[in-house]
C-alpha cells in the first residue's frame, strides 16, 4: 500500500482513520457513515478519493456498500485488524528507507575513502626525490602487538615510525588514531628511513608482552 518512496496515498490516510475512529468505539457497528460528498467536504478531499477510501474498506470488510442507500460499518475488529496492519506496513517502509540511507551512507564513506586513498598515493607519487616512500609491512602471526592499541604501544615513541595507514583485505584505514586495535593479517603503512623500518619490524616481531 506504501509506494517505494514512502509516501502513503491520501485515500489511504482517510480509510485507516475512519478505521481508526471504529476501532475507538466513535463510529459504531451498524452505524450508517455520512455520504461521500459529506466526508469529502470534512476530509477536504474529492468524492474520488472518498470513493477509493470506502472501496479498500470494503475489501476488508469493514464496511458494506449499499449502492443507492449508503455505507455502513460492518466489523469493528476487522477495522482494528486494518489500523494494526498498516502500522505494521509503515514500520516495514520506514526501516526500508533507513537501511537504504544507510547504505548510501556508506557508498558515501566507501568513497571519500578511496578518494583520500588515491590521494595518498598521488601525494608519494609525485613526491621530491628526497622524500621517503610508504613502505607496507605485514604484522607476523604471533606478533604480541596483535590486540593492543597504536597508543598503548607508543609506535612513534619505540620506532620513529609514522603510521599512515592499515590495509585490511580489500579496506584500507586511513590515519588510524591512537585507539586503533591491531588485527591479524594487518598490513601497516608507515613512514621513515632505512632505520625506522628496521626498528619497527624488531619491534612487531618481538614476542615479549608489553
Amino acid at each position: 500500500m506504501i509506494s517505494e518512496q514512502g509516501m502513503i496515498p491520501r485515500y489511504l490516510k482517510i480509510a485507516v482513520d475512519l478505521c481508526a475512529r471504529i476501532a475507538s468505539g466513535d463510529i459504531s457497528e451498524g452505524e450508517k457513515l455520512k455520504g461521500r460528498s459529506i466526508l469529502s467536504t470534512e476530509y477536504n478531499v474529492s468524492p474520488e478519493t472518498i470513493r477509493r477510501s470506502m472501496s479498500i474498506l470494503s475489501d476488508k470488510k469493514v464496511v458494506e456498500i449499499f449502492p443507492g442507500s449508503g455505507i455502513v460499518v460492518r466489523s469493528k475488529v476487522n477495522a482494528v485488524q486494518f489500523v494494526k496492519s498498516f502500522k505494521d506496513d509503515t514500520s516495514v517502509a520506514e526501516m526500508r528507507s533507513m537501511l537504504a540511507q544507510t547504505i548510501q551512507k556508506r557508498q558515501l564513506l566507501d568513497e571519500n575513502i578511496n578518494e583520500l586513498t588515491n590521494q595518498i598515493i598521488d601525494m608519494y607519487n609525485h613526491r621530491r626525490s628526497d622524500l621517503i616512500k610508504p613502505v607496507e609491512i605485514s604484522i607476523p602471526d604471533e606478533s604480541y602487538i596483535i590486540g593492543q592499541s597504536i597508543g598503548k604501544l607508543g609506535v612513534w615513541h619505540n620506532t620513529g615510525a609514522t603510521i599512515i595507514g592499515v590495509i585490511q583485505g580489500d579496506n584500507i584505514i586511513i590515519s588510524p588514531g591512537p585507539y586503533y586495535e591491531f588485527s591479524q593479517k594487518d598490513k601497516i603503512l608507515i613512514v621513515g628511513d632505512h632505520n625506522v623500518i628496521q626498528r619497527f619490524n624488531v619491534f612487531i616481531s618481538n614476542s615479549k608482552q608489553i
